[in-house]
């Protein structure tokens, strides 16, 4: 499975991840965290390209460098939420996300200020919505192009 967007794309973007079990997982140097069984959203930006991180996502193996490989480990991805931008949106998307869902401390967020990049809910209708809807809002009504397995 691949993402076949421009190489030369960047932007934000949101990860859905699916658990079929609670793990307890190491997360580079971070604690070992629970993670519940359920769907989890990560948020990101690709400012060099939103096809290659989003396809490194999907790829099965590959070495963990950040703290969502750890989670992929256990997890299937279930689909992306993208929009092509030269704007961070990251963090803007992560702050109303954690409004609505549960955030895991520090997963995703070293390099910034934000508590964290990583949102539960036990639906993932109710997860892709709210996040199709925030990315909406942050577009300025432009919609955002969902991709889901």
């Amino acid at each position: 499975m691949k993402i076949g967007i421009d190489r030369e794309l960047k932007g934000g973007y949101i990860l859905l991840v699916e658990l079929t079990r609670t793990c307890r997982i190491r997360v580079g140097a971070l604690e070992k965290i629970e993670f519940p069984q359920g769907f989890y959203a990560y948020v990101g930006s690709a400012m060099g390209g939103l096809q290659a991180r989003l396809n490194r996502y999907l790829r099965r193996v590959k070495r963990a460098r950040w703290h969502i490989d750890y989670l992929l480990m256990e997890g299937k991805v279930k689909g992306v939420i993208y929009s092509p931008t030269d704007e961070r949106l990251e963090c803007l998307l992560a702050h109303r996300l954690k409004e609505i869902f549960r955030s895991f401390p520090g997963f995703g967020s070293s390099d910034c200020r934000c508590p964290s990049h990583l949102f539960f809910s036990e639906e993932l209708k109710v997860l892709r919505e709210e996040a199709k809807e925030i990315f909406r809002d942050l577009l300025k009504g432009e919609e955002p192009v969902v991709e889901e397995w």
